[in-house]
C-alpha cells in the first residue's frame, strides 16, 4: 500500500491535518491558544511554565506538520523566535496554503530532517528544542539516541528545557531506553501521561521533560489536576521507578516506536 496523501479537513471550528491517514496536528485559525489534542495540550502547559509568562522564548521545533505548537507560543509569547524542523516540505506547502501563519508570527520553517538541522544550530541558542515527530506513526529511532540526546544538551542554553513527545505501551520497554539515552546528558527529569496508559490499560503518548539541573514538576502538578483531560507527573525518582532501567539507544543500535494505533 503507498502512503495516503496528507490533507486538512474541517472540523467543528477548526481544522485537522491528516497524515499516514492519522490526526496529527488540530489548527484553529480564530484561537491559536486552543490545544484540542491531550498531548499537545501537556506540551503547552510546559512550554507556559518557563520563565515568566508571556516573555519571549527562543524555541526549536523537531517536526512541525500543522505547526500548532509555533502558533501557540506566537499568540501566549509574542515576539518569540522560533525555527521549525520539517523535512516534508509538501506538508508544509499544503499548510501555509490552508491554514496561513499570522503575519510577523516568528516561525521559520526548515525543509530538513531533525539530525541535520540540529547539526545547524548555534550552541547554547534555545531556551526550549520541543520533538514532536513522527513519521508513518512512530518516532523516528534517529531522534531518541545518546549522540541525538548531546546535541539537544548543545544547542540548548543552561536553563533550558527539551521535551519528547514518546509513544510507547506498558512495560515500556523502547521508552526506558530513551529515558537512559537522555539522562546521560540531561540528568534532571519528568514525565507526564495519561493514568491509563501509565497503569498499561491502553497505549499513548508520554511526555519526557529533561534538563541540566531542574525540570518545573510542582508548577505541572497543579497544571495536572486543574485541566479538562487530568494527567499524572512524574518527578525523578518516579521516572526512574517507572520507566528507568534500560540501556541507551546508540545511533549504530536504535529503534523507532512502537507503531501509534
Amino acid at each position: 500500500m503507498g502512503l495516503v496523501p496528507a490533507e486538512i479537513r474541517p472540523d467543528g471550528r477548526g481544522f485537522v491535518l491528516r497524515m499516514d491517514d492519522r490526526d496529527q496536528s488540530y489548527v484553529d485559525l480564530d484561537d491559536p491558544g486552543l490545544l484540542a489534542f491531550d498531548y499537545v495540550r501537556r506540551i503547552g502547559d510546559v512550554i507556559d511554565a518557563w520563565g515568566p509568562p508571556g516573555d519571549p522564548v527562543r524555541v526549536l521545533h523537531v517536526g512541525g506538520a500543522a505547526l500548532t505548537l509555533p502558533r501557540y507560543v506566537a499568540h501566549t509569547r509574542p515576539r518569540s523566535p522560533q525555527v521549525v524542523l520539517e523535512p516534508a516540505a509538501d506538508v508544509t506547502e499544503l499548510v501555509r496554503r490552508e491554514l496561513p501563519l499570522p503575519r510577523q508570527s516568528g516561525i521559520k520553517v526548515r525543509a530538513v530532517d531533525g539530525r541535520t538541522g540540529l547539526d545547524a544550530v548555534r550552541d547554547g541558542s534555545v531556551d526550549l528544542v520541543v520533538v514532536d515527530a513522527f513519521a508513518a506513526g512512530r518516532v523516528p529511532g534517529t531522534l531518541v539516541t545518546a549522540e541525538c540526546a548531546s546535541s539537544y544538551a548543545r544547542v540548548l542554553a543552561g536553563d533550558g528545557l527539551l521535551l519528547l513527545n514518546l509513544a510507547d505501551r506498558a512495560p515500556f520497554a523502547w521508552t526506558r531506553r530513551v529515558v537512559a539515552a537522555v539522562r546521560g546528558e540531561l540528568p534532571a527529569l519528568m514525565l507526564s501521561a495519561e493514568p491509563a496508559t501509565l497503569r498499561g490499560r491502553r497505549p499513548g503518548n508520554l511526555l519526557l521533560v529533561a534538563a541540566r539541573s531542574a525540570v518545573p514538576v510542582a508548577a505541572l502538578r497543579v497544571r495536572a489536576t486543574s485541566g479538562s483531560a487530568p494527567y499524572r507527573v512524574l518527578d525523578g525518582a518516579q521516572v526512574s521507578d517507572t520507566v528507568g532501567g534500560g540501556r541507551a539507544f546508540t545511533d549504530a543500535d536504535t529503534a523507532d516506536s512502537p507503531l501509534q494505533e
